[in-house]
């Protein structure tokens, strides 16, 4: 039987790809047939292990730190990838964080600026340099990792993240009526409640338990279940998926 998200012989190249649903995705994409590269910044010790795992399973990856917050880097991760791994097939903007929480008062400009640049631009800079490519082969798939602040506007503190993730979310729908008629899906992946070290982060235990009782699975996701929603998109399976976010919250939020 045919398999549909077989991507034996596609480049993809993950940011953010050293622990949760960065790693995650690239140990799925890798699963898949994927040549992976793995885009890390502030844990290269959790990319080597992902290549690792990778390499062990019988994959292809290569690990490619750089600080997508600059465009500069950004730009070279991109190019550095297609030049180990081949032309980009699949991009996953998923590098982001909430950074901090910041309540109105305590906003900076700078602060701000930093919640956008890792956020939002990262995945703007990221996906304008693999457009060319994508566009001059007729083919691709852009995967942006948004978040259910975007819809909803998180919790305390995270209006920033929140209108990072919404304009991600309207940038992805700008992107896809932009790039589609080149043969190019662009896509998002919105996740809930995830188990990731985000949430070891900045959410107490008391405050997971509370979004629990809002979500109907009566449970946290997994940063895998998040990876397969983004291999799906990424794959032809999802081959006349355009402009969509895909919301993966175990039914916190329906739309």
């Amino acid at each position: 039987m045919q398999n549909y998200m077989d991507l034996t012989g596609k480049v993809a190249l993950v940011t953010g790809a050293s622990s949760g649903i960065g790693a995650a995705t690239a140990l799925v994409l890798a699963d898949l047939g994927a040549a992976v590269a793995l885009g890390c910044h502030a844990n290269p010790e959790g990319a080597e292990q992902v290549h690792h795992a990778i390499q062990s399973a019988g994959g292809h990856s290569v690990v490619l730190p750089a600080d997508v917050r600059q465009a500069g880097q950004a730009r070279s991760l991109v190019a550095r990838a297609a030049e180990a791994l081949g032309p980009i097939d699949i991009l996953v903007n998923n590098a982001g964080s909430l950074v901090r929480r910041m309540p109105l008062s305590e906003i900076t400009a700078e602060g701000w600026s930093e919640v956008m640049d890792l956020n939002l631009t990262s995945a703007m800079v990221c996906a304008q340099a693999v457009a060319p490519a994508m566009i001059a082969r007729q083919r691709g798939a852009i995967v942006n990792i948004v978040s259910i602040a975007g819809r909803n506007g998180g919790g305390p503190g995270a209006g920033p993240y929140a209108s990072a993730k919404g304009g991600l979310i309207a940038f992805t729908k700008s992107l896809a009526k932009e790039l589609a008629p080149h043969g190019v899906r662009v896509n998002a992946v919105s996740p809930g409640v995830i188990d990731t070290p985000f949430h070891e982060v900045f959410s107490t235990p008391e405050t997971i338990r509370n979004f629990v009782k809002g979500i109907p699975l009566g449970r946290v996701g997994t940063s895998r279940e998040c990876a397969l929603a983004i291999a799906f998109l990424a794959s032809e399976a999802a081959a006349y998926i355009v402009g969509e976010t895909l919301e993966v919250n175990g039914g916190q939020l329906m739309l």
